[in-house]
């Protein structure tokens, strides 16, 4: 199969969605693979990096998505993707559809098969979205100890307080890979860390972390009472593939104190803070009621050399599946991966987004 690898269009996205070392294994299997000039340099990887993995080197986007057939990205395609996007195009990337209804109908018009990384699930996780979420969570308590910081607009508290002062406090709603390890980055740097759930396997692994971790059920009053007095809320609900739910309300931002920070990991699904909408890397924050908030929807993006060395090894084993025929519709992952097939919304969770 002829496997095409497009440059990433979204704002300040670095990431590249297989590494030379990946692409050359598909071509040792006999695939022809493609890929866009300049498509890996912010990861790290140049073009020649590619020649000597057996790859071709195509001048430009419109050049790529002629050649490819399996077209494997990162994120979803935006305006320029779109427009060169084809029915017999089979597209692997992230798609989070279901806080993106525009891109459906896009897609849909398109007539496309679209498989998406979120969707697909194995052994009862979700093994595309666990390495991104990971990074997403950890880049979450980084990004809100530096925006408490004075210049950036915050209360000046550190983090994890010190001798004869009270340690900050973070409450993560979401126990999973990215509020697990929002958590446990927190915990790490000493701040009093509150994490809700409403998996007690997940609450015991929270609680594992430390002493400092106290681990709750996620009830609505409990929650309005430790956002209330925290510094930074970090939202890491999921719902797979489904738009997530508003977990804090605007009356709790309203609550909090003038310079606390809200940080929405699930902003790619639609986010879990009534008063989130996306933000991008070149303008990451706003501010509401005086709390800033993080909702940038490409987070793993600031660090594409990570996150492309984990995100290539994560789906290369898929990728295969995909670029060895047909058959790969009767492999259960994959296929509770599709989400638009053939101009079709099927994926359950999408079901009733679109106006009828």
């Amino acid at each position: 199969m002829r496997i095409g690898i497009p440059c990433e269009t979204k704002t300040l996205e670095g990431r590249v969605a297989l590494v030379p070392a990946a692409a050359a294994d598909l071509v040792r299997r006999g695939h022809e693979v493609f890929i866009q000039a300049g498509a890996g340099l912010k990861s790290g990887f140049s073009d020649q990096a590619y020649v000597n993995a057996g790859i071709r080197v195509v001048a430009d986007a419109a050049a790529l998505y002629e050649a490819g057939e399996l077209i494997v990205k990162v994120k979803e395609p935006i305006a320029g993707d779109l427009a060169l996007l084809k029915k017999h195009h089979l597209l692997f990337c992230y798609l989070h559809l279901a806080a993106e209804p525009v891109l459906t109908r896009s897609l849909l018009d398109i007539g496309l098969t679209g498989v998406a990384f979120e969707s697909v699930e194995e052994h009862g996780g979700l093994p595309l979205l666990h390495p991104m979420s990971v990074i997403a969570g950890r880049i979450a308590t980084q990004v809100g100890t530096t925006l408490l910081h004075r210049p950036q607009g915050g209360k000046g508290k550190l983090l994890g307080g010190m001798a004869s002062t009270p340690r900050g406090k973070v409450v993560v709603l979401g126990a999973g890979a990215a509020g697990g390890n929002a958590a446990a980055l927190a915990a790490a740097a000493g701040a009093s860390v509150v994490v809700f759930d409403k998996r007690q396997d997940r609450l015991a692994e929270m609680m594992a972390l430390g002493p400092n971790v106290t681990a709750l059920y996620a009830y609505e009053s409990s929650v309005a009472e430790e956002v209330r007095d925290a510094d930074i809320v970090v939202g890491a609900v999921l719902i797979p593939s489904a738009r997530a739910p508003h977990v804090v309300t605007a009356a709790m931002v309203e609550s909090m104190e003038p310079g606390s920070v809200l940080v929405d990991i699930a902003i790619d699904q639609g986010g879990c803070f009534e008063t989130s909408k996306p933000t991008t890397w070149e303008k990451p924050t706003y501010d509401v009621h005086g709390v800033t908030h993080f909702c940038v929807t490409n987070m793993p993006g600031a660090v594409p050399q990570t996150s492309s060395v984990a995100i290539s090894a994560a789906i290369l084993p898929y990728v295969q599946r995909l670029a060895g025929g047909d058959g790969w519709r009767e492999f259960a992952p994959l296929k509770s991966g599709i989400n638009v097939d053939g101009g079709k919304l099927v994926h359950p969770a999408l079901q009733g987004m679109l106006p009828a």
